[in-house]
């Protein structure tokens, strides 16, 4: 005890002289400062507490941190003059004490540094390793590699003024979010509302244009309200025909639209005004993606109306329009651009197979749509999607290593609390274990893909698929937060990695029916001038060659002649399994039964 110091009465509060209560408040701030700085910035979930934009909600933060900051301070002040407080604070700062405490936070430090070192060099070692591999077998990992390149606008069909509309963006005055207005104030909208939707069945069967006919009727007479379902069952030619004029008339105010984009095919290249934001690849916006199928959509109705009135030629023109405005997509490195450019030209299908049912086409327009499908490698034109969303996964761990994306935003909901401990942990784990993510996320992307499809033989493998499922299901097995994020760091690859399995389903899907399209026109050119249909599909050599095979089997397409002169044309389906061209509870159906193309009757 220092003699010349005064003694303080047991019990009561310890009041410092100036200089020492200055010292104090230094070191509670400075411990204190960081802290609170941390904590806030959590809060407001803004590192910069918003500062950099100098608004007012932005000042609202700095008043709101200095505030608990001041009242943090001195309140932890206060209490220090507690004598019980006093005493322990006095011991826990004694000489003995504090080098004892400095020695273990060096030591924790040392292990510390030495933990995050090994992680990123061993994190390091093993993504480079397995980065070289895919890079020798020629795989792209760098997005920016797929972006397309930019194209004149006097040789872009997509910079037209109309599709240019399509990516102008409005502020909705309810919400005041900004939306992409919706781009279709015509009456199929509406009337499509008013068609039963009519379960997929096992076969094709011609477009109920008495249903739109009812349903263009209701909507021009004023009938909105009605809740009446249109649907007639009545598919035979001369109800079809019928009902035609009412049916084009419905379609008529999209006449100008149809023109602006035939025009417009006559330009080389195809490139919509997408911005690539390479800092945010997940929110890269395609609203072009819609229009393009609803105006197929559009087409398909038209072309099938024309065939019903023998307009052939014009459904002719619309039908290939449609594989044109499927095809303007192609260059995109999207798996959602891919999926809408093989839904559109199974749309276009639909008037084809009435054309070929009903023997509507020449041999010339045979002749035309069989060179425009054989053209399809649906495919092969899957690895390049694929490859660009593997690369988008890669990149996005990039992203959140250095902060550009936080894990609330790979979460869906960025304003779910219980992301916030997630982002702060994201931000203090080895930056090694972003290399270990880029890893498990690519690894389980080979994974599901591994030997399922040859893009080179136009295969697809169901088995294999099937295989790597169950192999993907295993790798997930058993996982819980600790283990995702700490030892298999399959974080990234839980929250990105989509079903890819199911891609080459439709894949094989579309394929099977350009295949079979492409037949069937060989077919009826063979009719044309036979006046039959061949026994086998060993003599359509001077009508298509080569033969396509089944994309499931490998093997020639199924085929025979039926007894009332038409045919059945069937790949084995998914089953894999020759079910003697006897369909499943759908025309594509993924359990059971063949892939079948048939008419009417057949």
């Amino acid at each position: 005890m220092n003699p010349n110091e005064e003694t303080k009465p047991p019990g009561k509060t310890v009041w410092p002289g100036a200089r020492t209560a200055g010292r104090r408040l230094l070191r509670i701030t400075l411990i204190l400062f960081p802290l609170s700085l941390v904590v806030f910035a959590l809060l407001v979930k803004d590192w910069r507490l918003n500062l950099p934009e100098g608004t007012e909600e932005s000042r609202r933060h700095l008043w709101e941190w200095l505030v608990v900051l001041v009242t943090a301070i001195s309140v932890t002040f206060l209490a220090g003059l507690l004598p019980s407080l006093h005493r322990f604070f006095s011991r826990l700062s004694s000489g003995r004490n504090v080098r004892r405490m400095l020695i273990l936070l060096a030591w924790m430090m040392t292990m510390v540094a030495l933990f995050y070192a090994e992680e990123d060099w061993r994190s390091w070692h093993a993504w480079n390793n397995y980065r070289q591999q895919l890079e020798a077998g020629g795989a792209q990992l760098d997005l920016a590699a797929f972006i397309p390149a930019t194209v004149p606008d006097e040789q872009n069909f997509a910079a037209t003024p109309f599709v240019k509309s399509w990516f102008v963006r409005t502020t909705n005055q309810l919400t005041g979010e900004r939306i992409y207005p919706d781009q279709w104030q015509d009456n199929f909208a509406p009337a499509l509302g008013r068609i039963s939707k009519t379960k997929e069945g096992a076969d094709r069967h011609f477009m109920d244009l008495v249903a739109w006919e009812m349903a263009f009727d209701a909507i021009q007479s004023g009938r909105t309200n009605s809740d009446q379902k249109s649907e007639s069952g009545r598919l035979d030619l001369t109800s079809r025909t019928a009902a035609v004029p009412l049916v084009l008339a419905g379609l008529a105010t999209n006449e100008m639209v149809f023109a602006e984009l035939r025009n417009a095919t006559q330009r080389p290249y195809s490139r919509y005004p997408v911005v690539y934001d390479l800092d945010n690849p997940w929110g890269i916006l395609l609203p072009h993606l819609r229009n393009v199928k609803q105006i197929c959509l559009r087409l398909q109705l038209k072309a099938c109306a024309e065939l019903a009135a023998g307009r052939n030629d014009d459904a002719l023109a619309d039908v290939t329009l449609m594989l044109d405005l499927a095809d303007s997509v192609r260059s995109e490195p999207f798996l959602i651009s891919y999926l809408v450019r093989i839904a559109c030209v199974q749309i276009a299908i639909q008037p084809v197979w009435e054309g070929l049912a009903e023997h509507r086409w020449s041999d010339a327009q045979l002749q035309a749509i069989q060179t425009r499908f054989q053209r399809y490698n649906f495919v092969a034109d899957m690895e390049e999607p694929f490859d660009s969303e593997r690369a988008a996964g890669i990149l996005t761990a990039d992203l959140v290593a250095g902060g550009k994306y936080h894990l609330n935003d790979l979460a869906g909901d960025p304003n779910q609390l219980g992301w916030t401990p997630a982002n702060l942990f994201g931000r203090i784990v080895p930056r090694g274990w972003y290399r270990l993510e880029q890893l498990s996320y690519g690894r389980l992307f080979q994974l599901q893909l591994e030997g399922a499809f040859e893009g080179n033989k136009k295969m697809v493998y169901p088995a294999r698929l099937e295989l790597n499922s169950k192999a993907m299901d295993q790798a997930f097995a058993g996982r819980n937060p600790v283990t995702t994020i700490c030892i298999r760091h399959q974080l990234m690859a839980v929250m990105l990695l989509p079903a890819l399995n199911k891609v080459p389903v439709k894949a094989a899907m579309a394929q099977t029916a350009v295949d079979e399209a492409i037949l069937a026109c060989a077919l009826e050119r063979f009719r044309l001038v036979n006046g039959q249909f061949p026994k086998n599909l060993a003599t359509l050599g001077p009508f298509v060659s080569p033969l396509p095979n089944d994309v499931i089997s490998g093997e020639p397409y199924k085929y025979r002649r039926t007894e009332d002169g038409q045919f059945v044309l069937y790949s084995v389906g998914w089953n894999e399994k020759d079910d003697g061209g006897v369909p499943g509870k759908t025309l594509f159906d993924e359990k059971e039964g063949d892939w079948v193309w048939q008419y009417p009757g057949a």
